[in-house]
C-alpha cells in the first residue's frame, strides 16, 4: 500500500519540524472552521496515520469535514543519535513544541487536544506539567485507549519483562531502539485487529479484511533507549504517574489532580492493550469535569470507527460524578448504536466558546511556512532529523 495515496492521503502540509517530530496541518474542507484548533498526539511507537488510514475511515478527514482545524504530530523514527532522548524530552520538544507551533500557526491561545494510547499517557503528563506552570492553553483533552493508572495494565504487563536487568543491559548494548517494545506492540495490535475482525465481521460476512490497519501495525518506529527505560520502570513497574509527585519531568513534580480542564476518555470493551477497567481507573484522577465512554470492539477497531460504518456501538453513563467502580458504570450505562465519534463531537462543541467560527485557515498562511506535503518525510522514513526546529 502506498503512503500518501492508499494511506495517509488527506491533504495537508508539514509546517514545523524538530528532531523528534513533524507537525502536519490539514487543509480546510469548507469556508469556515471552529476557532479552537485541534491537535492530535499519536503514540510514538507507531506512525501517525492510524488517524488517516483510508478515505472511508480517516479521523482527520472526518474532523476536517466537521469544521475543525486539525493538526497531528508525526513522530520521527529515531536512530542511535537520539538514543538518550527521554520522556521529558518528548514532553518538552514533543507535545509542548507542537502546542507552541499550533499557536503560531493559528494565533489561538486555546487548543483542544486528542491523544491515543501511549500518546495519551504523554499528554496527561504534559497537562500536569502545564498546570504546575499555569499554562492554560489546553482547552480540553481527549484520551483514547490510554493507561494512566498502571496497576493492572493487562497484556502490556509483558513490557515490564523487557526492562529486567539483563534485558536493559542488552538494550543499551544495542543502542536501544526499543525493538522488543515495538515487536510486543505489533503482536498485540495484530491479535486485536484479527480477533476483532473475526468476531465482528468475518463470521457475519460483512466487512473486508482490515488491510490498512495491518499495514499500519507493521509500520512501527523504534524508540530511544532512555525513553523506553523511563516509561517501563516508572509507569508499568512502579505506577508512579498516578502518584502525586511520583515523577518529576523537566524540573516539575507531576500531579494529575492539578489537571482541571474538561477531559473525555474512551475505552473499548474488548481491549487487551489498555483494558477498559484500567482506563476507567485513570479517568478518575484528573481534577476537572470528565466524560467516560465505553466503545465496542477492541483497541484499534473500536477507536477508528467512523459514523458511516454503523458498527460496534458504545455505552455512556451520565451519572455525576462518575461511579467509582467500572462495573457500576457499565451496569447502569446506556447502549448506543453507531460511532463514539459523534458523541465526542457533541461533547467537544458543548465546551466553552466551541462554536465560534473563523474564516477557514490554510497551512502556511501565517509565520510557519510549508515545509513539504503530508504525510511528510518522517512518516515515510526519509531524511535526517534537523538539529533544531
Amino acid at each position: 500500500m502506498r503512503l500518501g495515496a492508499d494511506l495517509a492521503s488527506t491533504p495537508g502540509k508539514v509546517i514545523y519540524q524538530n528532531e523528534l517530530l513533524q507537525l502536519i496541518q490539514y487543509q480546510a474542507a469548507g469556508s469556515h472552521q471552529h476557532r479552537k484548533p485541534l491537535l492530535i498526539v499519536p503514540p510514538w511507537i507507531n506512525k501517525y496515520y492510524v488517524f488517516d488510514l483510508g478515505e472511508s475511515n480517516s479521523f482527520v478527514r472526518w474532523a476536517s469535514e466537521q469544521g475543525f482545524t486539525a493538526f497531528i504530530i508525526s513522530w520521527v523514527d529515531p536512530d542511535q543519535r537520539l538514543a538518550q532522548k527521554d520522556f521529558a524530552d518528548y514532553l518538552v520538544d514533543g507535545v509542548l513544541a507542537a502546542i507552541d507551533a499550533v499557536e503560531q500557526a493559528t494565533g489561538e491561545k486555546q487548543i483542544d487536544l486528542v491523544a491515543y494510547c501511549l500518546g495519551g499517557t504523554l499528554l496527561m503528563a504534559t497537562l500536569a506539567w502545564m498546570a504546575a506552570q499555569r499554562d492554560t492553553r489546553a482547552a480540553s483533552a481527549t484520551f483514547l485507549g490510554t493507561l494512566i493508572d498502571f496497576s493492572e495494565p493487562g497484556e502490556l504487563a509483558t513490557l515490564a519483562e523487557t526492562a529486567a536487568p539483563g534485558a536493559k543491559k542488552t538494550a543499551r548494548a544495542r543502542a536501544g531502539h526499543g525493538a522488543a517494545l515495538a515487536s510486543t506492540y505489533q503482536m498485540l495490535h495484530a491479535n486485536d485487529l484479527i480477533w476483532s475482525f473475526v468476531v465482528d465481521s468475518y463470521l457475519l460476512g460483512k466487512d473486508r479484511f482490515p488491510l490498512e490497519q495491518l499495514h499500519w501495525n507493521a509500520d512501527s518506529t523504534r524508540l530511544p533507549t532512555a525513553l523506553h527505560q523511563f516509561y517501563v520502570e516508572n509507569f508499568y513497574q512502579a505506577n508512579k504517574l498516578c502518584q502525586p509527585g511520583g515523577v518529576a519531568l523537566a524540573g516539575v513534580d507531576i500531579d494529575i489532580s492539578r489537571v482541571k480542564l474538561p477531559c473525555y476518555f474512551l475505552a473499548t470493551i474488548e481491549d487487551h492493550i489498555a483494558p477498559w477497567q484500567s482506563v476507567y481507573r485513570g479517568a478518575q484522577l484528573p481534577g476537572g469535569a470528565r466524560r467516560f465512554v465505553l466503545g465496542g470492539s477492541g483497541h484499534l477497531a473500536g477507536t477508528i470507527n467512523p459514523p458511516a460504518a454503523r458498527r460496534h456501538g458504545y455505552w455512556t453513563n451520565d451519572t455525576t460524578p462518575l461511579p467509582e467502580k467500572a462495573d457500576d458504570f457499565l451496569s447502569s450505562a446506556t447502549r448506543h448504536h453507531g460511532s463514539w465519534w459523534t458523541d465526542w463531537q457533541k461533547w467537544l462543541l458543548a465546551q466553552a466558546d466551541a462554536n465560534t467560527l473563523v474564516v477557514a485557515r490554510q497551512p502556511g498562511e501565517r509565520s510557519l511556512k510549508v515545509i513539504e506535503d503530508a504525510p511528510g518525510s518522517y512518516a515515510a522514513g526519509r531524511g535526517d532529523p534537523p538539529a533544531a526546529g
